[in-house]
């Protein structure tokens, strides 16, 4: 493998929407980018399926993105806000039945064979519809795609479906896999779903269990003169705290998705040759919410929902639970969204006298230990401050009499008990929005939604006019109308809570000052950092 090892001394030892008031790190000086070398990064997880196309995740993408390309990629200048990748060119009909690509020339797998059409053909019906967690819902009404040349895929649709959802969803859910792999044999077993083969900068390497997956160079990209970059190696270190350890010894080069932890920043910050990165997560806004099961009896109840939503104090989480590195939310949209946020929405103001007057009236009078019923809360796993927020929750509702019992669990025990068996009151969810609110948002209130679908509405939640305005934006192909009736959407959810948005959180970078060319699109992490390279 090149001379890389990872000892076990190493292994140990080892965003738009941020406060204003969090500034910028002096960034190194431009430097000419400069070909080779090996860039060394933290990773904290390991995923094993690492098709892009079936699992649209974070986690996914952060290595298969500069395997697997898509057809367009985030941009912070680009039209749209999005920049060529495999397509050079996208275009929707004005009745909304068809959307034409227009693909490069020139690009090959990393197999040798050419790219075409029949690729991007086979992976829109053949996976992105049926099989991807995400992809199943902005593509349910694609029903065929026609390609009249190897450079062309004209996708064709049953219903009328807004072109401005495709478009934002371009970036996330179009993970282009190819045809002569997966189309012998069932899709999901495919060996090319744990070493993948894509058109990307960097072709996968090999995967040691507990160790590191490497990326090496694709000689013969079509991205002229790229990659910069040799190989790219994610050195497991599952303890986040370690990762600050590493780069201080330079034994990495990058940690990205905020695996050095917030109370390490400051200090971090301070050390000679690292930089501490706030960009380049802008398309990647995650969301704190408190998830609600419905079937119960109290939570039914609008007065407690609001009770709850107003024993919280999210300034004191922004600041507490998150350092400043966030920002409060007003609702199912991010502030930092451009197309679709409104601030006009009804808001709860912390405010415990309201919250004990509202459960008051509710009916639910505390009782000679000032407790007024009891709630099972399972925060999530995936994150320090998801379950440090667990933590304030349980504290919160204690405030206004309510007694929550905490419920700690691990992602698999998480999932299953609040998404297939339903084994909650409350749970602490960080649902990722992803650009337009029917790709990944409005699953998360929608009722119908099938048991065991993570990040969805599993609580039992139903509202006839509100799932009515879902379908009527689902099929609104006027942008104007569509972002409107999205604005009224944020108003219905803050009036009737079916789930409490608390705040909005990205990601910090920490580099070392070599590593060139970070943070220059809104989903860098998740981007193919071709271009990225190291300096000296």
């Amino acid at each position: 493998m090149s001379g890389f090892t990872i000892s076990r001394r190493k292994m140990l030892v080892g965003s738009a929407m941020l406060l204003a008031s969090t500034a910028m790190p002096k960034l190194a000086l431009a430097q000419t980018p400069k070909k080779g070398g090996r860039l060394v990064l933290a990773a904290d997880s390991e995923p094993r399926n690492l098709n892009p196309a079936i699992v649209a995740s974070n986690g996914v993408f952060f290595i298969s993105s500069k395997i697997v390309e898509t057809l367009a990629e985030a941009s912070f200048d680009g039209k749209d806000g999005l920049a060529p990748r495999l397509a050079l060119s996208w275009e929707g009909a004005a009745d909304g039945l068809s959307a034409t690509f227009k693909l490069r020339d020139g690009v090959k797998w990393h197999d040798g064979k050419p790219f075409t059409s029949a690729d991007v053909a086979f992976s829109a019906l053949q996976i992105w519809k049926p099989l991807q967690n995400l992809g199943r819902t902005v593509f349910k009404d694609l029903a065929s795609v026609e390609t009249p040349d190897d450079l062309t895929a004209v996708f064709k649709f049953a219903k009328p479906t807004p072109f401005q959802l495709i478009r934002n969803a371009l970036p996330a859910l179009s993970s282009v896999v190819p045809k002569h792999i997966y189309e012998v044999g069932k899709i999901e077993d495919n060996p090319a779903n744990t070493a993948p083969i894509g058109t990307g900068p960097f072709k996968f390497g090999e995967y040691k269990a507990g160790q590191y997956y490497r990326l090496t160079k694709n000689t013969d990209y079509w991205g002229k003169d790229e990659p910069y970059l040799d190989e790219i190696i994610y050195q497991v270190l599952p303890d986040r705290t370690s990762a600050a350890s590493a780069l201080e010894a330079e034994e990495i080069q990058l940690a990205a998705f905020s695996a050095v932890p917030l109370a390490d920043l400051d200090r971090i910050s301070k050390v000679p040759g690292l930089k501490v990165i706030t960009k380049g997560y802008e398309g990647l806004t995650y969301q704190l919410v408190v998830e609600i099961n419905h079937r119960r009896k109290e939570l039914a109840d609008l007065k407690v929902r609001q009770a709850i939503a107003h024993a919280i104090d999210k300034d004191f989480v922004v600041k507490t639970v998150f350092l400043g590195y966030a920002a409060t939310a007003t609702g199912p949209v991010p502030k930092n969204d451009p197309q679709f946020y409104t601030a006009d929405v009804p808001t709860y103001a912390f405010d415990v006298a309201k919250a004990n007057a509202l459960l008051d009236e509710a009916g639910y009078k505390k009782g000679a230990d000032g407790k007024r019923f009891s709630l099972k809360l399972l925060p999530a796993p995936y994150f320090n401050e998801t379950k440090q927020f667990g933590d304030y929750l349980r504290q919160a509702l204690a405030a206004i009499g309510i007694d929550a019992q905490l419920v700690n669990n691990d992602s698999a025990a998480h999932i299953k008990a609040v998404y297939t068996d339903h084994a909650f009151d409350l749970a602490v969810g960080p649902p990722v929005f992803r650009g337009d609110p029917a790709i990944s948002t409005t699953i998360l209130v929608q009722s119908g939604i099938p048991d065991g679908v993570p990040f969805s509405n599993q609580g039992g939640y139903k509202n006839a006019a509100l799932d009515a305005l879902i379908a009527k934006a689902s099929e609104t192909l006027d942008t104007t109308a569509r972002t409107d009736l999205y604005k009224e959407f944020q108003k219905e959810v803050a009036a009737d809570l079916p789930l409490i948005n608390v705040a909005e959180w990205s990601f910090i970078s920490v580099a070392r000052d070599t590593v060139g060319n970070i943070a220059n699109n809104p989903r860098w992490a998740v981007s193919n950092w071709a271009d990225t390279y190291l300096a000296g």
